[in-house]
This record gives structure tokens, C-alpha cells and sequence, in this order.
């Protein structure tokens, strides 16, 4: 059975924690053995991080950045979810990710891959998932990507 918070600290990678919802909404939901993470922006240090449009005064690689910061923060919820361990994760289901990106811009897949690589990275052949990557006009708080998710745990 893998150790999923120990690959985190062998990562260096220390998650933070679960943000509060700023709405009516919850930021996860269980049913069973799934859980449904809401969106998450690219926060770090309690700000989002990366702000603007992808492809207008943002990179590609600026976006794949606030793709990555997304998924930290998907895994915040998820181990609220789990109880505090990351290790009741079986399978990461889904991802659908959002990038807000110049009208001509073509490429929110490879922001939103910095979501994507990193579940890999963590959870292995079991981090492999569906997933949808869309270009939009505008974002919460101006963020520059939002990602949410659907894992599998352990009953």
C-alpha cells in the first residue's frame, strides 16, 4: 500500500490548508466512496497567486504554475476529507480545469497539466484521470486557472 503523505514530505511539499468557501457552497463533499472538491484558485500564503489572463501578459508556464498551486490546494480539501491522510486515496477520478486565457489563446491544456502532473507525481498510476481543460474569460478574484476534482477513497 503506498504512503501518499510520506511522497509528499519526500517532495518537500507541505499542503495548506483547506481554505474556507467564500459563498454557500461547501469545499468538498462525500458520498460514499467519492469525494467531490470544489474548485480551488492558485492561492499560496493566503492570496491568489497567480492572477490575470494566460496568453495576455501571462505564460504558458505561468499558468501550468497556478494549475500546480490548484492541485496543493485540491489535496487540502482531500485530506480534510480523508480525516488527515492523504492515505485513503485510491484513485484520482477526475479533474476539470478552467484558465482564463486571451481570446486567441489555444493551449489551457498545458496549464492545466500542472494540476494533472502533480496528482501523478503523488499518486503514482493511481493519480491518472479524466479530465476537461477550457479557456474562459474571467475567473474568481481574477485567477488565472481554477481546478476542481473527484477522487476515490477507501471506505
Amino acid at each position: 500500500m503506498a504512503d501518499y503523505d510520506k511522497r509528499l514530505q519526500e517532495m518537500g511539499i507541505i499542503l495548506p490548508p483547506a481554505a474556507a468557501p467564500v459563498a454557500n457552497y461547501v469545499g468538498y463533499t462525500v458520498s460514499g466512496n467519492l469525494v467531490f472538491v470544489s474548485g480551488q484558485l492558485p492561492f499560496a500564503d493566503g492570496k491568489v497567486a497567480v492572477q490575470g489572463r494566460v496568453g495576455a501578459g501571462l505564460t504558458v508556464d505561468d499558468g501550468y504554475r497556478a494549475g500546480r498551486l490548484c492541485a496543493l490546494n485540491l489535496l487540502a480539501h482531500l485530506r480534510a476529507a480523508c480525516g488527515g491522510s492523504l492515505n485513503k486515496v485510491t484513485r484520482v477520478l477526475r479533474l476539470g480545469g478552467f484558465v482564463c486565457v486571451a481570446p486567441d489563446f489555444v493551449d489551457a491544456p498545458k496549464c492545466v497539466n500542472g494540476a494533472s502532473d502533480l496528482m501523478v507525481e503523488v499518486f503514482g498510476d493511481a493519480g491518472r484521470h479524466a479530465r476537461f481543460a477550457v479557456g474562459v474569460a474571467t475567473l474568481p478574484a481574477n485567477a488565472a486557472v481554477e481546478v476542481d476534482a473527484t477522487f476515490e477513497i477507501k471506505p
